[in-house]
């Protein structure tokens, strides 16, 4: 086989591992009651120290802001997260999480570990270790180096 069919071969893997982690984890997600994209969403608002603005969600996700105007408005609905207004600026919202939205947070971490079991139950600790390494290279753009 040459190296640009072996590449077609593991980009057609990687795509069906995409389409298997994104169901998995949305099974995982459906007790909770939230979507993987409002789950991403959540979990960025608790990255930030004080409530973000709309537009840093944005940036941070790397989607337009009428995404992230949607995934708010399910989350607002749901209690999970309010919209405040910033105290410098009056025409500024900010997205603040909830009482609601923290234990929706600790919900959606067993959610996460447990599709990760699922997910990575096929392989021993060595291949997890290994497949943790290659993703990393993958993720960050860097090739792997090898010994």
């Amino acid at each position: 086989m040459s190296t640009t069919d072996a590449d077609g071969v593991l980009a057609e893997q990687l795509l069906r591992l995409t389409r298997r982690l994104h169901r998995i984890h949305k099974q995982h997600l459906e007790p909770v009651g939230i979507t993987p994209a409002q789950s991403r969403l959540l979990r960025t608002v608790a990255h930030y120290d004080s409530p973000p603005r709309m537009a840093d969600l944005a940036a941070r996700l790397e989607v337009v802001p009428r995404a992230v105007t949607t995934l708010v408005d399910g989350l607002e609905e749901s209690g999970n997260v309010r919209r405040v207004p910033d105290p410098t600026n009056r025409r500024v919202v900010r997205i603040e999480l909830t009482d609601t939205g923290r234990a929706t947070l600790r919900s959606l971490r067993g959610a996460r570990r447990g599709a990760a079991e699922e997910i990575l139950a096929p392989l021993s600790a060595d291949q997890r270790e290994v497949l943790g390494g290659l993703l990393s290279a993958l993720v960050d753009g860097v090739p792997e180096r090898r010994c």
